[in-house]
């Protein structure tokens, strides 16, 4: 049965350097996972954050608004509205807003527990 999820009831997550919701996940009895990210512009002295990997699972980034570049292992991919990367299993990846706004992105995994299988790092 198709239902309606409103984001107010999305799951904040603690992620490092961004905010993100999580509102579809295994935890509502999803199969997939969308979270909603929003990487703030960079102030004078942020340490920028480490990249991640999802072990055995793809990620697909959809850019909503804003600009950034998305690092990856091999090499970068400049962000715009519109824009869509699609990460591969077992990549190190990290985005960066390279803007004065919000960077706002959606992200869909065919995955419903993306936090048990993603590990976070301090750099490449």
């Amino acid at each position: 049965m198709a239902r309606l999820i409103k984001q107010s009831e999305a799951k904040r997550l603690g992620l490092p350097g961004r905010t993100s919701l999580e509102p579809v996940s295994g935890a509502i009895g999803s199969l997939i996972t969308f979270r909603i990210a929003e990487i703030a512009p960079a102030k004078p002295g942020d340490k920028p954050r480490g990249p991640h990997m999802h072990d055995g699972f793809e990620e697909c980034i959809y850019v909503l608004r804003g600009t950034g570049i998305t690092y990856y292992e091999s090499g970068e991919i400049p962000l715009g509205p519109g824009d869509i990367v699609l990460v591969p299993p077992n990549e190190k990846h990290m985005t960066r807003n390279t803007g004065n706004e919000p960077l706002v992105l959606l992200c869909f995994f065919a995955e419903p527990d993306v936090s048990a299988r993603t590990t976070e790092y301090s750099s490449f």
